[in-house]
C-alpha cells in the first residue's frame, strides 16, 4: 500500500474519533473512538485493552496520575466543607459528621476517579498526543 493513501486512511481513522466529544465520552466511561463501548474493565479503575464496540487500541491509554491529584484537591476541599457544615453548622456529633464524611469520600472518589482518568485518554486521543521525542535533521533520535 502506497505511503500516502496509508496517510489518508490514518487521517480519516483520526477525524471519525475526533468526532466524538472526548468530554461526554469521558463523562460517561465510554470508548474514546466511537464513543459506544465501555472504557473500563467491569467494577474497576482498570482501562480495557480495547473497545469491545469498534476494536479501537486502548492499550496505549496512559492517564499518569494527573486523575489521582485532581481527586484528591477537589474531595478534600469537599470533605472539609461538608465537615464545616455537619459539625459547626448543625451541630452533629463528630463520629455521625466523620462516618457520612468518609462515605461521601470513598464513593465520591471512585466516582471522580472514573471520569477524570476516562476524560484525559478521551483528551489524548483527542488531540493525538504522544511521548516527545528528539529528533536531529538526519531523522535518527538524539
Amino acid at each position: 500500500m502506497p505511503a500516502d493513501m496509508q496517510n489518508k486512511e490514518t487521517e480519516a481513522g483520526r477525524e471519525q474519533s475526533r468526532s466524538v466529544s472526548p468530554y461526554k465520552a469521558g463523562f460517561l466511561g465510554r470508548c474514546p473512538s466511537c464513543g459506544e463501548g465501555a472504557f473500563f474493565k467491569p467494577m474497576s479503575l482498570d482501562i480495557r485493552d480495547t473497545c469491545e464496540t469498534c476494536g479501537f487500541d486502548l492499550s496505549k491509554a496512559d492517564p499518569g496520575d494527573g486523575a489521582q491529584v485532581f481527586v484528591i484537591l477537589i474531595m478534600g476541599a469537599i470533605a472539609a466543607l461538608v465537615g464545616f457544615i455537619l459539625i459547626g453548622g448543625m451541630h452533629m456529633p463528630p463520629w455521625a459528621a466523620m462516618t457520612i464524611i468518609f462515605a461521601l469520600i470513598l464513593f465520591g472518589s471512585i466516582w471522580m476517579l472514573r471520569v477524570f482518568k476516562a476524560t484525559l485518554v478521551a483528551l489524548q486521543f483527542h488531540h493525538d498526543a504522544s511521548e516527545g521525542k528528539l529528533t536531529d535533521e538526519g531523522g535518527d533520535d538524539a
